[in-house]
């Protein structure tokens, strides 16, 4: 473990790394207090302990439960911060191995998650897999916060992309909903070329755009149990991506430098002046923010002008979409290891795991799963897209991938026309050269 954390310092070191698109909000700007210390304990068995929250994607409710349940079970006092997404790593990244003003137990993005573990910023906690909900939990974020059979970081929440439409716009146009992906472009392109609408689909975002590459069976990298290898440059890759470029070049209403922050606003009336998105990729919570905009800029979900479908695979079902969501796990220098077990408890029990699904928020233990896919049809399109989703690598230097926007360089370069299989072998370079960490 010394020599882990000292790579966690040199990671420190090296300069705080931007978080991107791993929470449910790609344009998620709040901001937190100054980091503080986890407290001091407050009496036998009592412990003063800090949570580390993502943004505001948890509701106030559930915090409050948190820090009530908390004093009830362990009488001392739970304090919740609030990190915004894009303060995240730098922030983690000093505090962590700070024993002094480490958060004891904290969120982490799901694409991040794997980062932190390999340097040994977190507490194993393999021991209390199986009371934390075991193999009911989601194992894919499980291994995004595992090295080998070693636990650190355990699914918080899970949400997964949809491709939300405007049915008064595919009637206008004439189209249903597409039942494989490449009708998904000729449907957008269709509705573009009558002028109706057409995709909004932002050339920088990749977050949406490496379903193409998982549905035709490639990859962004691949491990062979030592090292892992960027793989944007296999057949696979190629052909997904050169379908993605059809996609952009033949139905986006978007540019090559748009990115992710707001697409999820694209179909509503007004985002776009002059031809209006019919189709956007965007994660599920998302619906709460797409509708008919009143005077006072409240938005209501409007069934009869609005949808949403799972996006198709090649030959039909769902495609692989990226999962978004978080992870949490306790901090490796917590002077409170018996407070933040006691929490990790309270977050993964029946109780909490249930307010999560009530919340719109996929519940880290699939046993609860009921609960969120019966919130409303959206949860179920959301649960369906999530059973096949994919995550981004789970390599040692992924989050400083992410931070150099290699994936945003990549996607930009093949929507402004640039050939696919040369600038995929350009960016496999720049990928490995980072991607072990």
């Amino acid at each position: 473990m010394k020599k882990t954390m000292l790579g966690m310092v040199a990671f420190a070191t090296a300069g705080a790394l931007a978080l991107a698109g791993c929470s449910s909000s790609g344009d998620e700007t709040a901001s937190s207090a100054e980091p503080t210390t986890g407290g001091s304990a407050t009496g036998a068995g009592a412990e003063d302990i800090t949570l580390w929250l993502m943004g505001t994607d948890t509701p106030d409710d559930l915090i409050d439960y948190l820090k009530t349940t908390y004093a009830d079970q362990n009488g001392g006092t739970l304090t919740v911060e609030q990190i915004g997404w894009g303060d995240a790593i730098a922030s983690l990244t000093t505090a962590l191995p700070d024993s002094a003003n480490t958060p004891d137990v904290t969120e982490i993005g799901n694409t991040q998650a794997a980062t932190f573990t390999t340097v040994g910023a977190f507490m194993d906690i393999s021991d209390m897999y199986d009371e934390l909900g075991g193999d009911s939990l989601l194992q894919g974020f499980v291994e995004a916060g595992s090295v080998g059979d070693t636990a650190y970081a355990l699914p918080y929440y899970f949400g997964s992309r949809l491709a939300f439409y405007r049915k008064d716009i595919y009637a206008a146009g004439g189209q249903e909903v597409p039942t494989t992906l490449a009708e998904f472009t000729e449907v957008n392109k269709a509705l573009k070329d009558a002028g109706v609408g057409g995709s909004y689909t932002p050339g920088q975002d990749w977050r949406s755009g490496i379903a193409w590459i998982f549905a035709n069976g490639g990859d962004i990298a691949t491990f062979d149990g030592s090292a892992w290898t960027a793989s944007l440059s296999s057949p696979e890759s190629v052909a997904g991506m050169e379908m993605w470029q059809e996609l952009f070049v033949e139905s986006s209403v978007a540019t090559a430098t748009d990115t992710d922050a707001n697409s999820y606003l694209a179909i509503n009336d007004e985002f776009l002046p002059g031809i209006p998105a019919a189709t956007t990729l965007a994660p599920s919570w998302a619906a709460c923010c797409l509708g008919d905009i009143a005077d006072d800029d409240t938005v209501t979900w409007n069934d009869e002008k609005f949808g949403a479908f799972v996006l198709p695979g090649v030959d039909g079902g769902a495609a692989p979409v990226f999962a978004g969501g978080s992870n949490i796990a306790i901090s490796a220098t917590t002077t409170h290891p018996e407070g933040a077990k006691e929490l990790m408890r309270i977050l993964f029990s029946a109780d909490y795991q249930g307010m999560l699904a009530e919340a719109g928020m996929g519940p880290g233990n699939l046993d609860y799963a009921d609960a969120y896919t019966s919130q409303s049809p959206m949860n179920a399109l959301a649960f369906e897209a999530a059973s096949s989703s994919k995550l981004t690598p789970a390599a040692p230097g992924w989050a400083a991938v992410e931070n150099a926007t290699l994936m945003e360089q990549y996607f930009q370069a093949v929507a402004e026309g640039g050939d696919v299989a040369t600038l995929a072998a350009e960016y496999d370079e720049k990928i490995n050269a980072l991607i072990n960490g």
